[in-house]
């Protein structure tokens, strides 16, 4: 049953990763080269859409991280479980201090009610996202290290 789990968490903090990865070098760099008002309408709806998802996704990571921790606590690479766990704390606490509050507002805005500095407060988004993906990513190989 804990081989499942290891299996289980590694296929979902990866599958994470690689959502937030094309987020941060596929999708934001399609939608910043689009014509006029439709890249910032696209990041609005992204911004919904991933925005209703992630929290779980984050949150659901985490957890099953931390009961491989537990579970597997006498097994070698516990270690490796537990550095993954508190990365993907600090991409937690990122994200929370950081990327929603720009997103919660970025969500909402439309070429109509957008503040000037939009551009601005995206690109700071995305500098953060950035790092938020390499520790995740972190987290993830941690995990699939453990898993030898």
């Amino acid at each position: 049953m804990l081989n499942a789990l290891e299996v289980f968490t590694t296929v979902v903090v990866g599958l994470m990763v690689g959502v937030e990865f094309s987020v941060a070098f596929v999708i934001n760099p399609i939608l910043n080269a689009l014509p006029e008002d439709s890249g910032q309408l696209g990041r609005a709806h992204g911004g919904r859409m991933l925005g209703a998802v992630m929290p779980f996704w984050y949150i659901g990571s985490l957890v099953l991280s931390a009961v491989w921790a537990i579970a597997g606590w006498h097994r070698p690479g516990a270690g490796l479980v537990v550095t993954a766990g508190a990365l993907l704390i600090l991409s937690v606490i990122m994200s929370l201090l950081l990327l929603v509050p720009i997103n919660n507002r970025g969500k909402t805005w439309t070429p109509e009610n957008r503040p000037e500095d939009w551009k601005e407060q995206m690109n700071r988004w995305d500098r953060f996202h950035y790092i938020r993906v390499a520790v995740i990513i972190a987290a993830f190989a941690l995990l699939a290290a453990a898993l030898a």
